[in-house]
């Protein structure tokens, strides 16, 4: 099973000291609405974070099926939904679901044995 591009959510308290901070350890503004309060940033080819004031309460893990690293569109992907299903078929709860017939983009929410928030954030 494809996840998708990886990067790491943050919830942080103001978006503009973050995105300082973080311009400041070398990563770019590549996406996002500072005026929405959130950012995309990246760092190299491989390290993408974005930052989100205000939008949820823990920072979590994010997966982008259909997206590489570079938050280009792959050919050929796994879906959100198809993995919505394998997660269900193993057993694993999921707190946010998607509706199994639709298609396009969607999203699922879970969260790992320790209580970490996973989002599988498809845009396609």
């Amino acid at each position: 099973m494809e996840l998708g591009a990886f990067s790491v959510s943050l919830s942080v308290k103001d978006i503009n000291k973050s995105k300082l901070f973080y311009e400041t350890l070398g990563f770019e503004v590549t996406g996002g609405d500072i005026e929405q309060k959130w950012l995309i940033l990246r760092s190299g080819k491989s390290t993408t974070l974005g930052l989100f004031e205000g939008m949820f309460d823990k920072n979590m893990l994010t997966f982008n099926p259909g997206w590489d690293n570079e938050a280009q569109e792959l050919e050929e992907f796994t879906d959100v939904r198809n993995i919505q299903q394998k997660l269900a078929e193993q057993g694993i709860s999921i707190d946010a679901s998607c509706d199994a017939n639709s298609e396009g983009p969607a999203h699922i929410s879970l969260r790992d044995p320790d209580g970490n928030p996973i989002l599988i954030d498809q845009h396609r």
